[in-house]
C-alpha cells in the first residue's frame, strides 16, 4: 500500500475531524460555496465537476477519480455561475474543513502529523490534471483537442486501446466543444485511419 493510500485508510478509520458520505450515480455530492473552505477526497468511485451558465449551457470543469481532492478551498466561486460535483457512478467521499487541518482531533490521531506532506501531494496531483485540462483547452480545433486527449488517456493506461471515461456528450462538455461537430471530427479521424473505435473502446493507430 503507498503512502497516500495508507494515509487515506488513517483519516478514514481514526480522524474525528472528517465525515464519510456515500453517493449513488448522479447525485450531487457538494455544491461549491464560498468561505465555506471544504475540502473532499474521493475514495471510490468517479465524479464530476459541473458549471452550468446563465443560458443553460453545460461545462465539465474537471473529472475526478479514486484518491482525488476537490472543493471550494482549491477551486473558489467568484462567479453567479453554479459549480458542483455530481457522482458519475457510486461513491465514497471524505469531507473535512480546511482550518481543521490545523487542529488536533480529540483522538489525537496521527493524520494531523503527516497530513501536510500527503495533502501537498494530492494537491499536486490535482494541479497537474488541471494543467492538463488547460492545456487542453487551448488547442485551436476539434481534431487538436481530441487527439491531445486521447493521447493524454493512452500515455496514463499505458496503452493504444483504451477505455473512454466519458460519454460522448460529456466528452463534448468536457473539451468544451459541439457534441455535433465532435462526432464529425471522430469520423473524419476513424476514417483517415488515425483511430479505431468500437463502442467507447479507442485504439490510437499511429506512433
Amino acid at each position: 500500500m503507498d503512502d497516500i493510500s495508507s494515509f487515506l485508510k488513517e483519516l478514514n478509520t481514526n480522524c474525528s475531524k472528517v465525515v464519510k458520505h456515500n453517493f449513488r450515480k448522479n447525485e450531487t455530492i457538494t455544491t461549491y460555496i464560498e468561505k465555506r473552505d471544504l475540502l473532499c477526497i474521493l475514495l471510490q468511485g468517479e465524479a464530476d465537476l459541473i458549471r452550468y451558465d446563465f443560458n443553460g449551457n453545460k461545462t465539465i470543469i474537471g473529472h475526478f477519480v479514486e484518491n482525488n481532492i476537490f472543493g471550494e478551498t482549491l477551486y473558489p466561486a467568484n462567479t453567479n455561475n453554479e459549480l458542483f460535483v455530481q457522482a458519475k457512478s457510486d461513491c465514497e467521499v471524505l469531507f473535512f474543513y480546511y482550518n481543521d487541518i490545523w487542529t488536533k482531533c480529540k483522538s489525537n490521531c496521527s493524520f494531523h502529523k503527516n497530513f501536510s506532506e500527503q495533502i501537498n501531494k494530492l494537491i499536486l496531483k490535482q494541479t497537474i490534471e488541471l494543467n492538463t485540462r488547460i492545456e487542453l483547452l487551448t488547442k485551436k480545433n476539434i481534431r487538436d483537442k481530441l487527439l491531445s486527449y486521447f493521447e493524454i488517456i493512452s500515455n496514463k493506461q499505458l496503452t493504444k486501446s483504451f477505455f473512454l471515461p466519458f460519454s460522448l456528450t460529456d466528452l463534448a462538455d468536457y473539451l468544451n466543444v459541439d457534441r455535433s461537430a465532435m462526432m464529425r471530427e471522430i469520423s473524419h479521424l476513424r476514417d483517415e485511419g488515425f483511430i479505431e473505435k468500437k463502442g467507447k473502446i479507442i485504439t490510437l493507430l499511429y506512433n
